[in-house]
Formats: structure tokens, C-alpha cells, sequence
């Protein structure tokens, strides 16, 4: 990993950064309210625990994940999917705290695009080596949202590619309190992570916890 992406990043809100029309990283910006939503977080697992979930092809997805919100990301078997209930639990998902749902709004705004009200909060735990390969956000359906993506924790280098698979991805170093917005003409670009370094974080040990907020009804 090229270690230099992270050593012009200072841990304070910087002007924002534009990957493309329709793209921005918000440098910082979740930074004030970054204990109050690893808190919160902690909370929601209590009752939906991080698990790693099986691909329709029958792999074991690396990351940890868990949901918030009206609807939850899934995928089994059968296919990637939302769903209003806890597949383990038989209930439903934690509803979103209004912390996170408040987050969302003001950084889509800040990003341009207004009234974002996310139903779904992805919360994905990345352990050292775990990561994310390159992938689109289809299941929604509708991609008149943007997505808006929060790094907490351990730095990752977040891959941000084009409109096909094999288009070349820039490399974006994300530091504790960023948020990527990305939506528009941009909602649809290839998008991963790159396997996570070693390294601690005060908050979060060894860990990095993205926030991964969607409209998906």
C-alpha cells in the first residue's frame, strides 16, 4: 500500500476535494460527531450483531457488516437484496439514529445534492487485510439518491473507478471523519476498498467502520 496517499491528510475538516462531476470528498467532515456515531454504533450491533455474509456464489464476504434503519442490506443464496428484517434475528433492524440520518443530509447537501433522507445504513467493520472489491451500488433500484459514505477509524485507501469494471481506478486515501458523497452522473461508478494496513486508531483499535447511508424503497 502506498502509504504517502495518507501524508497530506491532517485529521481536520480541509476543503472539500471533487473526484468528478457528481463526486466529492468531504475531508473531515464527520469529525465533530465521530464518537457519538462509533456510541451509536456500538449500540445497533448490541442488537445486530456484525456478521459476515455469504455471496450468491457461496463466499464468505470478508468484511463484517450489520444494518440500520427500515431496510438492511443482505445477501445469501438467493441473492443481494433489501430487506426490512434481520435474516438472524427475525426482527427488525435497528431503526437509524437520528445522529446518523442528520449526517447524511447535511453531507449530501454539502455535496449538492438536497433532501437526501437515507432508510438504509450499511455499517461495514474492515479488520487488518479485510477488503472491498470493485463493485457498483445496484440493488436500490433508484438512482436518484446519492450514496453518502463515512470513514471512522483506521485509514483505508478507497479505489474510485469508472462507469465499467475494467476502467482504471484512482487510489483516494480516507482518514478518520471523512465522507464521500457520490451521486448524478456519478451514482453508478465502479467503487472499492483496497485491503486494510495495519495500524491503530484510538476509537476503533485495529479497525475501520464505514457508514454506508442509501435510499433503497
Amino acid at each position: 500500500m502506498n502509504l504517502s496517499l495518507f501524508d497530506d491528510l491532517p485529521a481536520t475538516p480541509q476543503p472539500p476535494e471533487l473526484l468528478e462531476p457528481g463526486a466529492i470528498v468531504l475531508r473531515g467532515f464527520a469529525l465533530a460527531q465521530a464518537a457519538d456515531l462509533l456510541a451509536a454504533v456500538q449500540g445497533i450491533t448490541a442488537q445486530a450483531p456484525f456478521r459476515h455474509l455469504i455471496t450468491p456464489g457461496g463466499l464468505r464476504m470478508s468484511v463484517a457488516m450489520t444494518n440500520c434503519g427500515k431496510l438492511g442490506w443482505v445477501s445469501d443464496r438467493k441473492g443481494y437484496r433489501y430487506d426490512a428484517i434481520d435474516p438472524e434475528s427475525g426482527q427488525p433492524w435497528p431503526p437509524m439514529p437520528a445522529l446518523f440520518s442528520r449526517l447524511a443530509l447535511e453531507a449530501a447537501q454539502a455535496a449538492g445534492f438536497d433532501g437526501f433522507a437515507p432508510d438504509a445504513c450499511l455499517i461495514n467493520r474492515y479488520a487488518p487485510g479485510t477488503r472491498l472489491s470493485l463493485h457498483q451500488d445496484r440493488d436500490e433500484g433508484n438512482y436518484a439518491h446519492p450514496i453518502v459514505s463515512v470513514s471512522l477509524g483506521v485509514p483505508a485507501v478507497f479505489l474510485w473507478g469508472g462507469a465499467q469494471r475494467a476502467d482504471k481506478a484512482r487510489r483516494i486515501g480516507l482518514v478518520h471523519g471523512d465522507v464521500v458523497v457520490w451521486g448524478g452522473p456519478a451514482r453508478l461508478r465502479f467503487h472499492g476498498v483496497l485491503p486494510l494496513r495495519e495500524a491503530h486508531h484510538a476509537l476503533t483499535g485495529a479497525h475501520r467502520i464505514n457508514l454506508t447511508f442509501r435510499k433503497a424503497s
